[in-house]
């Protein structure tokens, strides 16, 4: 029977049977089930008094109660305590964060290893424990060689509403001589505590990082050294912090999916708002050749995954995809690049050549995967290091990756990038200090003699006038202190830690003062939630005043440098429609600013957003009103201040209404400085911005104008116009920017279909016809044909003039048959709108001929016309 059975089969069915089979075995564990099986491997459940399993994982946590990972020897006055969190998100696995290891003295785990390369993993639940007050959690880790972390504070770091749970994971290096690896946990002061929640230790090969692919020409080992020209030597026993490792293009893997060294690797999240298509390619049926690397370099997935451009090569030629990175400057990164070929009809050396910029420097003028690889379906990796030398400005600044695409098309076939996945390491435990010469990691032990001979005599120096300030310091708290309670020192100590803030012109308020005003950031306060943190509405001067306060959250893409741009910009601008700043607050690593409070919310709730009024839609008048009021706020910032000043995220979130309808421009974290002189008109800068609004001559060209806050703003008047989001999503999920989209509609006479239903009869049509100029000449491609926001404003003004006007031409939109052949009547185009501008600010919004010779001036002396 068997037999019969076996011969029923036709051969189609068994070769779909095995190709599919294959499918399964290549999509969940790649091509080899496990391409490194680790000589040590251990997972350290702290706080825990039995050995269990996570959820889904399978792997087993053991217990550290009366473990031989910690004995009483190093638990030192026996003061460490086990406790479990007291409340625990739904979002958090009970294995390892449930239970925890707190002490309020120094204590010290210990782990018997082989020599050679090992991964450490550390994982903190930022909780409140019994007796223990998670804000006071700031400790170092160290090992017997390196410093892990370094005053790290737990609250700050774990600050996320959505986790709290915090994971470091360092490459360190086991030399074999001490018979233990020990990695001990030091609280930073008295009132503080050191925690653990889990340990992972697993062993790595020992040349998963540090051997380039191929030795140059003398045989020894070394990195290619960005803005340099020689290698860059590296020893093995030198310990790095992974801060990034990215799944360019693909999901989430898992560390039971990893290669054996149970490493995660996250979906992107760092890819700039610059790009025009999701072009994420994918080939899960390709089978994987790892001809020139180890299999164990990265999960097979990682390299049947990629981020490509899209299909127009025209297009391709005008953005770059660029991945930003915030580190910490001063530190030497490693940088690795993972690359495979797996679309179709690339093939070839030459047929995907393009150029890798990495920290704004070259790194690739011409890279070619398939001749790095040797061919189609063979993973590659590509190793860089460089150092990001210290900033004057405080916080992180950032690393970027740029792929462009190669402009000369006589070099490649297709015109297109593509990136598998990226991985960062940052080396050293100590920031090399800026005034001393960059030397080369791999050191000798004369030049590591030199090195200290430099430093010590430098830390001395720091020293003695570390202590020199503090005693003045202390000295002066004696003599005085304001009436609030907030001393001289303490805003002292504020300004020095966020560089110049000017408390003279905005209040400081102190971290218990914002407690009480927000209900120890009661979730119920919250009235928004943006990039920065969370917006809390709150209550100061014993109840009297409203305010809202923003509060940055750990994690957060803007950090230090935004907090410090926004206090200096508003703290000495002062105009009717900017928000106004009423104070902040910097201490124990919180960052908070305190705003007057907009009862009406953003300009975006009123017209699409989830606060809309659907019984009480802004109308078409009272939307006119708060475009004017909106230019004159960015028209102040380009004109009115000492220096051009670019708002950088000009959109409807950050354009508020208070209780009587005022607009306020709001949000300068990203804001810049703008050109001071006329023989400069744009400033070299990252692109920084929201995706919809951003202009494309700055993603294109990286120079930053007032310009671009003008295409942004025309953006915000095409929301106002048509009610909809910046990004449409169409029925096939293609997005389409809505800048784009006006521009076609004007093109094939189509605009007047696309406007708001809710106001579409309340528009006039001469001043439909005005505001329809303005629009399409502030989202023109190129800067220079866009109108200044001093012409924009005046438009806005006459436009509304036309509308208010009893003249009887002006009859409305819903009187008329055929409104766009009236607009566009004369053979009139898009191409044919425009807005001419004279150098003394006065502005003229002309109709070519088509339009039966019209013309319309806007003259200063609005009254006077």
């Amino acid at each position: 029977m068997a037999k019969k059975c076996i011969i029923n089969f036709s051969l189609p069915t068994i070769l779909f049977t095995f190709l599919y089979l294959r499918y399964l075995s290549l999509s969940v564990s790649g091509d080899s089930p496990a391409p490194y099986n680790p000589t040590d491997y251990i997972l350290l459940n702290c706080g825990s008094s039995e050995n269990l399993s996570s959820l889904g994982d399978e792997r087993t946590w053991v217990s550290d109660v009366q473990s031989k990972f910690f004995p009483s020897d190093y638990n030192h006055n026996g003061a460490s305590v086990i406790s479990r969190a007291e409340t625990q998100s739904s979002s958090v696995s009970d294995v390892p964060y449930s239970t925890a290891r707190l002490s309020r003295s120094e204590f010290t785990y210990s782990f018997p290893l082989g020599p050679g390369s090992k991964f450490v993993r550390l994982y903190f639940y930022s909780a409140f424990y019994s007796d223990f007050d998670r804000f006071k959690a700031v400790f170092s880790v160290k090992t017997s060689l390196y410093t892990l972390l370094s005053n790290f504070n737990a609250s700050a770091n774990g600050d996320d509403p959505n986790s709290g749970t915090i994971t470091r994971e360092f490459c360190v290096y086991a030399d074999g001589n001490d018979e233990m690896l020990n990695i001990t946990f030091s609280p930073a002061n008295p009132d503080s505590y050191a925690f653990i929640n889990g340990i992972e230790i697993v062993s790595m090969p020992d040349n998963l990082f540090y051997t380039p692919l191929k030795p140059n020409y003398q045989g020894s080992r070394g990195l290619k050294h960005i803005g340099e020209s020689i290698k860059f030597s590296l020893i093995d026993n030198y310990m790095s912090q992974v801060v990034f490792r990215e799944n360019i293009g693909g999901r989430v893997i898992f560390p039971t999916e990893d290669t054996g060294m149970f490493r995660t690797w996250t979906e992107e999240s760092n890819l700039l708002d610059g790009y025009l298509y999701d072009a994420r390619a994918a080939n899960l049926s390709i089978q994987l050749n790892y001809s020139k690397i180890p299999p164990y370099t990265a999960p097979g997935d990682v390299y049947r995954t990629a981020r490509t451009m899209g299909p127009n090569a025209t297009l391709n030629k005008s953005y770059n995809l660029t991945w930003a990175y915030p580190v910490d400057p001063g530190f030497y990164y490693i940088l690795r690049l993972h690359f495979c070929e797996f679309e179709d009809g690339v093939a070839d050396p030459g047929d995907r050549v393009f150029l890798i910029h990495i920290a704004d420097m070259m790194a690739e003028e011409s890279a070619d995967v398939i001749q790095w690889a040797g061919g189609r379906g063979i993973p590659y990796r590509k190793d860089y290091i460089l150092l990001m030398p210290n900033s004057d400005e405080q916080g992180k600044v950032n690393l970027s990756v740029k792929l462009q695409a190669n402009p000369d098309d006589s070099k490649t076939r297709f015109t297109n990038v593509i990136l598998n996945a990226i991985e960062i390491f940052k080396l050293t435990d100590s920031p090399i200090p800026s005034n001393l010469p960059q030397w080369p990691i791999s050191q000798s032990k004369s030049s590591k003699i030199k090195t200290i001979a430099i430093v010590v005599p430098l830390v001395v120096v720091i020293l003695v006038l570390g202590f020199f300030v503090f005693w003045r310091c202390k000295k002066f708290k004696d003599q005085s202190s304001d009436s609030d309670g907030t001393s001289q020192l303490s805003r002292n100590r504020i300004k020095t830690r966020t560089s110049k803030l000017p408390s003279e012109l905005c209040r400081y308020f102190s971290l218990a003062q914002m407690r009480v005003a927000t209900n120890n950031f009661d979730d119920i306060f919250i009235v928004g939630i943006g990039g920065f943190g969370n917006v809390y509405k709150g209550y100061i001067d014993d109840g009297a005043t409203q305010v809202a306060i923003k509060r940055l959250k750990a994690g957060s893409k803007q950090g230090a440098q935004e907090f410090r741009t926004e206090i200096e910009m508003l703290s000495q601008l002062r105009h009717l429609h900017l928000v106004s700043l009423i104070g902040y607050c910097n201490e124990d690593n919180e960052m908070i600013l305190v705003y007057d409070y907009m009862s009406y919310g953003t300009l975006q709730s009123h017209l699409y957003g989830n606060n809309i009024d659907e019984r009480q839609p802004l109308s078409w008048k009272q939307r006119l009103q708060i475009c004017i009021g909106a230019a004159k706020g960015l028209q102040y910032l380009h004109t009115g201040a000492k220096h051009t000043i670019i708002h950088r995220d000009v959109k409807t979130t950050n354009i508020l209404l208070d209780d009587k309808w005022v607009v306020r421009v709001s949000d300068f974290g990203l804001s810049k400085v703008g050109a001071t002189t006329i023989f400069k008109d744009y400033v070299t800068t990252m692109v920084k911005g929201s995706f919809g609004y951003l202009d494309p001559e700055y993603c294109r060209r990286l120079q930053l104008s007032e310009k671009s806050d003008v295409y942004s703003f025309g953006v915000v008047l095409c929301e106002v116009l048509c009610a909809r989001p910046p990004l449409i999503c169409t029925a096939d999920k293609m997005h389409i920017l809505l800048a784009e989209w006006v521009k076609r509609n004007v093109r094939e006479k189509t605009i007047t279909q696309i406007i708001d239903p809710k106001i579409k009869d309340e528009i006039r049509f001469e001043c439909f016809r005005k505001f329809i100029q303005i629009v399409v000449s502030c989202i023109e491609e190129e800067g220079v044909k866009r109108p200044s926001m001093n012409d924009v404003m005046r438009g806005l003004e006459f436009a509304s003039q036309l509308q208010e006007s009893s003249n009887d031409e002006n009859v409305e939109l819903s009187g008329l048959d055929n409104v766009d052949d009236w607009l566009f009547g004369g053979g009139m185009s898009s191409n044919n709108i425009q807005m001419s501008t004279t150098s003394n600010n006065n502005s003229s919004f002309v109709y070519n001929k088509g339009m039966s010779g019209i013309v319309f001036s806007q003259l200063k002396d609005l009254e006077g016309r």
